[in-house]
């Protein structure tokens, strides 16, 4: 696939390659809109909402605060927010700042979230008033030497009480993030100059020893995403008119792509702070037209099945969007025998910031072909290419590529081919045309909901249980997440029940990451050498 061939297949209108400007940054794109688009709608959560003026006033306060802090270029800030008004002005002091953001899923368990700050070495971080409490003694245990809290609602009018009066905390440590922003008034904001090869995200993603590792994104790598994603959605809508009800969290790598497409543009992201409220995220649709939606399958499966949906008009909707994991076709036409827009169906990685293929719009089933300026091998084990119809890893290498694992060489070694091709660890199927289906992964990662959990990191919580011997996780299809993680146990003696497996996972791992069945057996299927073969657990 070396001839890039599927660009006969591209629609008409679409370039083979992307123009990214010379010395572009994430920071210079959001100097441009804070200051072409002022007077314009930026941000709306609930009955919040923000302009492109106020969001470069208050980011700006808040890169100032960073700046008297001590923070320098290239530090660590992490955010674990959900969706709200302080997610996108964080971000955006960040990236005007050159500092590197950290997004940290809210539901992370102290364990989880003290390997994540320890790692990347974290200084700041902006969190979530209502974690605070549970989760403030670890994030300090990890390093962290100041703690910013927001709250979920009420931000702006929390800046506006500050605004004036004394800092709330001990500044050193600890603080309110209206406080932070409100006190920085007189502060100079910092003169930076930042370079596209410049990290601007550690976006971390599992690994094979059962820690997350963090996926360099830099300036340039998330740069080129946001203009090969535009590339495409340029087909289906004038971009123009930008409006997108983003229900999913700006955490993940999707949505958070999406966030910085429009801003590029100047259009308006219309936040909902719980994806898993179907009735929140239809009342936001039915709030005013939007020109976007975006989704994952669970998300899109529990609209259908909300009467409500019947409802929402339509008819100013332009692309709707499935990423994250494969849309089912089952869900896709109940979505559209809905009225929904037919959905359109994207696929990326944290790796590929996150552009990696699309489908022309309406179209879904299958990844599609690769965004413009994107090279793609299939091969098999021994790294040859495959012919068509053959399955075999999906390789993928153009300017959007991550730059590496964050400290760990090895690791970025091993996912990187010779020539640079990241080996995605995906078996795909491709046509005559380059069309791709995934087909199976080769890595033992399950999807839930689309997010990437690994067997690994399941077995090894479990594994320290003391009535457990040993363990395997397998996924398995579940029709309301995609799939979900099954547990295999060797028990110590009958006397350990699958609720007490059950309550040690959830006291150590995310939600969505706790086994949704757990099965006891006197052995585990094994290789000659010892190893675990979860191949067989699979089997019926």
């Amino acid at each position: 696939m070396e001839s890039r061939r599927w660009h006969a297949a591209y629609p008409p209108g679409l370039a083979n390659d992307i123009d990214l400007p010379r010395g572009e940054t994430l920071a210079a794109m959001l100097e441009r809109s804070i200051a072409s688009f002022a007077e314009r709608t930026a941000v709306t959560a609930g009955s919040e909402s923000l302009t492109y003026a106020e969001l470069g006033r208050l980011s700006t306060r808040l890169a100032a605060h960073f700046a008297g802090a001590g923070l320098r270029q290239g530090d660590r800030v992490a955010l674990m927010l959900p969706n709200g008004l302080a997610f996108p002005i964080a971000m955006t002091a960040i990236l005007r700042s050159g500092l590197v953001a950290v997004p940290v899923n809210p539901l992370y368990t102290p364990r989880e979230l003290a390997h994540q700050l320890a790692d990347a070495g974290v200084r700041c971080i902006v969190l979530a008033e209502a974690l605070r409490e549970a989760l403030e003694g670890v994030i300090l245990e990890a390093g962290v030497e100041q703690i910013l809290t927001a709250p979920t609602a009420g931000l702006l009018a929390a800046i506006a009480a500050e605004a004036g009066a004394g800092a709330t905390g001990d500044p050193a440590k600890r603080m309110t993030l209206a406080s932070a922003i409100a006190r920085a008034g007189e502060l100079p904001a910092p003169v930076v100059q930042i370079a596209p090869a410049d990290p601007a995200f550690l976006q971390y993603t599992g690994g094979t020893t059962g820690l997350s590792k963090g996926a360099v994104l830099t300036h340039r790598s998330v740069g080129a995403g946001v203009l090969q994603s535009l590339s495409w959605m340029r087909l289906a809508v004038d971009t123009r008119e930008w409006s997108v009800v983003a229900p999913l969290p700006l955490y993940h790598i999707y949505p958070l792509q999406v966030s910085l497409i429009t801003f590029q543009l100047g259009g308006v992201m219309r936040l909902v702070a719980n994806p898993r409220d179907p009735g929140a995220v239809i009342a936001e649709m039915m709030r005013a037209p939007f020109l976007v939606f975006i989704g994952v399958n669970t998300l899109f499966n529990a609209l259908v099945n909300a009467p409500e949906l019947a409802s929402v008009d339509f008819s100013g909707t332009g692309l709707v969007i499935g990423a994250g994991a494969s849309i089912q076709q089952a869900v896709s036409q109940r979505w559209h025998a809905a009225g929904g827009l037919p959905i359109t169906e994207a696929y990326g990685l944290t790796e590929t910031s996150p552009s990696a293929t699309f489908n022309p719009p309406g179209r879904n089933g299958s990844i599609g072909i690769p965004v413009p300026s994107t090279d793609a091998r299939i091969v098999d084990d021994d790294g040859r290419p495959v012919p068509d119809g053959t399955p075999g890893e999906l390789l993928l290498k153009g300017p959007q590529l991550f730059a590496g694992y964050w400290q760990r060489e090895e690791d970025t070694r091993k996912a990187l081919t010779e020539d640079g091709f990241f080996r995605t660890g995906d078996v795909v199927v491709a046509d005559a045309s380059g069309a791709m289906t995934i087909v199976d992964r080769k890595k033992d990662m399950i999807l839930v909901s689309g997010f990437n959990v690994y067997p690994n990191e399941i077995e090894a919580v479990v594994a320290m249980h003391e009535g457990v011997v040993e363990c395997a996780c397998i996924g398995q299809p579940d029709a309301r997440s995609g799939e979900a993680p099954h547990l295999f146990v060797v028990r110590r003696s009958e006397a350990l029940t699958a609720g007490e497996v059950e309550a040690h996972c959830r006291a150590n791992l995310a939600g969505y990451k706790v086994p949704r069945q757990i099965s006891f057996l006197e052995a585990l299927p094994k290789s000659t050498v010892g190893k675990i073969l979860r191949r067989e657990l699979r089997q019926p």
